[in-house]
């Protein structure tokens, strides 16, 4: 498990942050990644707060991969070998690029029938879309215009924050979450 810091004393957060990259060094060892993307003829480059030392709290490994010619039958190959550790949750993200050039992100996870996630999520947004009213709509959508583009929350925090607990504001959402912080996947539903 990541590990926290409880109060911000400098030697906490080096000792944490230290912590924290060497198990990410020993992720990447357990799923054998660089070796899969060298069996493929491409080179598997660490970047990111990993490869900086900055790694902290977010559970991030950034990996840049190069191969010449670059052949998407390769890279589905790798991944296909690092979707066979047992350990490994795989979640497809593809951008398209629309006839205005805006970038639209497209997320996929791929589980099997069945699962204890199966039809969750789409339970979770029916739910969610029978109890909207006009005026709750318009404060999900007015909350979310109004959050900094940098800032990543997911939609479900947006849902709980307004339908079950009445915030109508930006503002009133930043307290909000700073009340409600959440790892992991967040369970609530309607």
């Amino acid at each position: 498990a990541i590990i926290t810091p409880k109060k911000h004393d400098m030697n906490d957060i080096l000792e944490i942050a230290a912590a924290n990259q060497q198990r990410a060094r020993e992720v990447i060892r357990d799923t054998d990644l660089e070796a899969i993307w060298r069996s493929v003829g491409a080179e598997a480059n660490l970047v990111g707060s990993l490869r900086t030392g900055l790694l902290m709290k977010h559970r991030d490994i950034d990996f840049h991969i190069y191969s010449s010619p670059l052949r998407v039958a390769d890279s589905f190959a790798a991944m296909a070998r690092l979707a066979e550790n047992p350990r490994i949750r795989l979640e497809w993200h593809a951008w398209y690029a629309d006839a205005d050039e805006r970038l639209w992100q497209i997320d996929m996870i791929h589980m099997p029938r069945g699962s204890a996630w199966d039809g969750y999520f789409e339970r979770v947004a029916d739910r969610i879309s029978a109890v909207l009213t006009d005026e709750t709509r318009r404060a999900v959508l007015q909350i979310k215009y109004d959050t900094p583009d940098e800032v990543k929350i997911m939609g479900i925090e947006y849902y709980q924050a307004v339908l079950r607990d009445g915030v109508r504001t930006y503002a009133e959402f930043e307290a909000w979450r700073a009340a409600n912080p959440v790892e992991g996947i967040l369970e609530w539903m309607p």
